[in-house]
């Protein structure tokens, strides 16, 4: 059966080649996508391994095993070795010509493959060039692995390099955050109801808060995390309409032992907590602040998005309500998937006093219930449609906005682990704190 979720005119994907098949990328997350979309009757094309490391098949097949079992996937003997008859291992160093000369036999007669760089980003520009050489370049699609750059300057290189070999349409830059099922809840929340729509906008809205914090460390990656940080590690998307962020609106933070971490230098001012405000110049969001803040080693583990709006004129009779929270919408896409909304009723009794009602489905209900978001976005870039992908424009964008705190920015503040970031320090929505601040529940 052909990949039919997208209404798009492209043609279909006819060989799905994965690029760093023996990594750590390829056994957490595309190993269990690719199986789960063989047994939805999703992926009958064939499959290319390919990495340097002098792997058999069955080599491969077994470390495919050990990705899909400890995945949790309800694991169907019959189905893995149909999947496996489609897999064929190419090995190679990307650098040397012959390893894509054998890519393109392996390859044959498909019209429309499509690479999926499970890579470092610094290869990007080989593998590219290796492709071209051969002619595999043409009619086929490249899937990009965050990061897109380090800044602008190398992010305009990087899609600069790309465009040498394949037109911008033929790339599709994967960010799992895009799959996921609460944000694609979040344009059916915002676009199909008609009693939240017209608020979306200045007008009513206070401010809006993400946050993607997590309760771990960055473990065995000190090395790699070392030369990122939070700051480069987390991006905001979308940013056409907004300011450079002021470096004056900037918390950084480190947690207490980072540097004690394998391969971390032992004066290191990398962030691990990073927090600023972004400010728009739109109609529609102009004076709303954007907070986003991003850590490791916090009290918990969760990507939220929050909407806060502004209080209306409260009548005379109401008591003080300062304590209050305000009307909100929350939509949380780790570790649940759910969207609540809280505002405020009357409490029980013969006094005038509000209290705050918040509306959710029950633990039972919440959850991703479609597809996981790689089984998702290999999907659709197979079948050609870029929706859920980050286009070269708006990573420009995002680039050009974190721009100025790339190179002015203040020390890292130390903070506890299993917290809610750097005590002291504050980022302001009209009169409002947000950081530090736990989100709500």
């Amino acid at each position: 059966m052909p990949l039919t979720s997208a209404p798009t005119d492209a043609p279909a994907s006819d060989c799905l080649v994965l690029f760093g098949v023996t990594g750590d990328l390829a056994k957490k997350k595309l190993f269990p996508a690719v199986y789960r979309l063989h047994c939805r009757w999703l992926l009958e094309v064939p499959i290319i391994g390919l990495a340097r490391d002098d792997w058999s098949e069955d080599q491969l097949h077994r470390h495919a095993r050990e990705s899909i079992e400890e995945a949790g996937e309800k694991f169907d003997e019959k189905q893995f070795a149909a999947l496996m008859k489609k897999f064929t291992y190419v090995q190679g160093d990307y650098s040397d010509p012959a390893c894509f000369g054998r890519l393109k036999a392996a390859v044959g007669d498909a019209q429309h493959p499509i690479f999926h760089l499970a890579i470092p980003p610094s290869m990007f520009a080989t593998v590219a060039g290796g492709l071209a050489a051969v002619g595999l370049n043409k009619g086929s699609r490249l899937i990009v692995e965050k990061p897109f750059g380090r800044d602008l300057a190398s992010a305009l290189e990087l899609n600069s390099t790309l465009h040498e070999f394949f037109d911008e349409e033929a790339i599709f830059r994967i960010d799992h955050f895009l799959g996921k099922e609460a944000m694609r809840s979040l344009l059916i929340t915002r676009f199909a109801n008609a009693i939240l729509e017209p608020l979306w906008r200045r007008a009513y809205v206070e401010s809006v808060k993400i946050t993607m914090a997590e309760s771990f460390g960055v473990e065995d990656r000190g090395a790699f995390y070392d030369s990122v940080g939070a700051l480069r590690d987390e991006k905001a998307k979308v940013l056409q309409a907004a300011r450079p962020v002021d470096p004056k609106h900037f918390v950084r933070g480190q947690y207490k032992g980072y540097r004690d971490v394998p391969g971390v230098a032992a004066d290191s001012d990398t962030e691990t907590y990073g927090a600023f405000r972004l400010d728009f110049d739109s109609p529609r969001w102009g004076g709303v602040p954007f907070f986003i803040r991003a850590g490791k080693s916090m009290a918990t583990t969760v990507t939220e998005m929050t909407i806060e709006f502004a209080a209306p004129p409260r009548p005379l009779w109401i008591s003080d309500e300062s304590h209050l929270p305000p009307n909100r919408i929350r939509i949380e896409a780790k570790p649940d998937s759910f969207t609540a909304l809280t505002w405020l009723r009357k409490s029980p009794g013969d006094q005038m006093l509000a209290e705050p009602i918040t509306l959710a489905p029950p633990p039972e209900l919440r959850g991703d219930i479609g597809p996981e978001p790689y089984e998702l976005l290999i999907e659709e870039a197979m079948a050609g449609d870029p929706t859920l992908f980050a286009r070269e424009d708006s990573i420009e964008e995002s680039w050009r906005i974190v721009e100025p705190i790339l190179t002015d920015y203040p020390p890292v503040v130390e903070y506890e682990r299993g917290s809610w970031g750097p005590p002291g320090g504050r980022l302001l929505a009209r009169g409002h704190g947000y950081w530090p601040e736990e989100p709500p529940a």
